[in-house]
């Protein structure tokens, strides 16, 4: 598939009813998931079991069944946020378990871990339970973070390593009321993580 065709599948991917700030739930565009899917795609990640952890509305483990991996599992522990994950599914008819769980609680193990992260806007550090937890479940990990954080993330996941990063614009619409702005576009980077092990 190729990737403008799996971005115009995704728009049709309802978004938040009722985002909540303190836990930075924006809509992932489809613009920035088709690009960090067919970026996973072209590497031959999308394969066997892939995980979305914080899988919010369910856009990343919607579009990684649509390139064909065999088993997606998409976490979150918003319970009213996993409804609309299993209605959006529905409506693009693939066959994806979304499951209710704390990052903390997830176990299993999956080919390929998908993610995009809360930034730490609202909580410092709010990222950091997430590459913890990509790197216990799976040996491959694609997550999103603010552009200029690749030098924290290197030191924070050594020794695993990130192998290969994309540089994207991230579009976020006005979604609470500090936003000044009805647009903003923020620069993302997009990174392969390949876990390692000391020794």
């Amino acid at each position: 598939m190729k990737k403008k065709h799996l971005e115009m599948m995704l728009e049709k991917v309802e978004g938040f009813k009722s985002p909540k700030a303190d836990r930075e739930q924006y809509a992932t565009p489809a613009t920035v998931a088709s690009e960090l899917l067919h970026f996973a795609f072209m590497k031959g990640d999308i394969t066997d079991t892939v995980y979305d952890l914080g899988c919010g509305s369910g856009i990343f483990a919607i579009g990684a069944k649509l390139l064909g991996a065999e088993k997606v599992i998409g976490f979150d522990d918003d319970k009213e946020v996993l409804e609309i994950a299993r209605a959006n599914a529905h409506k693009l008819d693939v066959d994806v378990e979304f499951v209710c769980s704390n990052i903390s609680d997830i176990r299993g193990k999956a080919h390929t871990v998908v993610m995009n992260p809360p930034f730490g806007a609202q909580k410092k550090g709010s990222d950091r339970p997430f590459l913890r937890k990509a790197l216990e479940l799976s040996s491959v990990v694609y997550s999103i973070h603010n552009a200029q954080s690749a030098e924290f993330i290197k030191k924070f996941i050594s020794p695993s390593v990130i192998t290969e990063y994309k540089l994207i614009d991230f579009p976020i619409k006005r979604t609470f009321g500090f936003h000044k702005k009805e647009r903003l576009v923020i620069k993302v980077e997009i990174y392969r993580i390949e876990k390692r092990t000391e020794g």
